[in-house]
């Protein structure tokens, strides 16, 4: 490899985490490699005092970090889409602002996997959970290597995947997922990442048995305090998305039914939205 090449991009958005993306910063800064990585930072105009930090640190590192900011927020799937656009690596580790990582070798070790597995298509690892008093939330304790397929995820079996400990290979697709009008309107934009990556590229998601990075509940995260009844909610409209854009044979078409009825089928009728679990069995039926 030619040295100046960058080997990975590792891709991180922000918004309103000044308590928080000096610590993401530093886990990357602190990675031990041997090769170039480069580090896409996607600010959605933050109105706290995010940006002020981030501009200390593309300071005190010159031509290492490269920062996009917005004049208007734009929403977090737009910002991941413009930080992906300018990744040049040949792989792209993503971790959100509030959450770090905890290893100097995490790169490295993800990088070798993937250079020695040519069927991997996403590497990750065991993370910590805290809450936003530092306290531990889980962490597994005796960590195994994993593998899922995409059928996999496409049930929902994706354990230790998540965002802050992905690395996955660019790619033409990867590149070209703006051009997915469902992605603009999934909530967990992770679990698609993987199912589209993996639809495409064919392959298979690792994880290593490694605890190498901390991922944080707070109140601002967009997963972690929700309602519970809201998140419920948007859990559906995903795996609606979900069975309406992604293929699956006979077997896991039963599977996503099951899911379904046993998951969501009684919160959409209590809530009447009963045309939209029509359509929903429809589909699966």
């Amino acid at each position: 490899m030619n040295r100046s090449e960058i080997m990975v991009s590792i891709c991180c958005i922000t918004y309103n985490q000044e308590k928080y993306i000096a610590e993401a910063l530093d886990g990357f800064l602190m990675q031990k490699t041997d090769f170039n990585y480069e580090i896409i930072i996607g600010d959605d105009c933050s109105k706290d005092g995010t940006r002020n930090i981030l501009d200390e640190y593309c300071a005190r590192y010159p031509g290492k970090i490269q920062l996009l900011t917005k004049e208007v927020n734009g929403g977090a799937v737009k910002n991941i889409l413009r930080t992906l656009s300018a990744a040049k690596g040949k792989y792209i580790a993503m971790c959100d602002g509030d959450d770090y990582w905890t290893d100097s070798r995490k790169l490295q070790m993800q990088v070798d996997f993937m250079e020695n597995h040519p069927d991997s298509s996403i590497c990750c690892h065991y993370s910590r959970v805290i809450d936003e008093n530092g306290d531990l939330v889980y962490q597994n304790t005796s960590p195994v290597r994993m593998e899922f397929t995409y059928e996999d995820v496409l049930v929902g079996k994706k354990d230790e995947t998540r965002v802050c400990t992905m690395v996955m290979r660019n790619s033409y697709h990867l590149k070209h997922i703006s051009n997915q009008d469902w992605f603009y309107k999934v909530y967990s934009a992770d679990t698609f990442f993987k199912l589209y990556v993996l639809a495409h590229q064919k392959g298979k998601i690792y994880v290593l048995p490694e605890v190498m990075a901390v991922y944080r509940l707070h109140r601002e995260g967009v997963w972690s305090m929700i309602d519970s009844r809201v998140r419920k909610g948007k859990m559906i409209d995903d795996f609606n998305i979900l069975i309406n854009n992604f293929s699956y044979s006979a077997r896991y078409k039963k599977e996503l039914l099951k899911i379904y009825l046993m998951q969501y089928f009684l919160f959409d009728i209590r809530n009447l939205k009963i045309q939209k679990a029509i359509n929903t069995l429809i589909t699966l039926v």
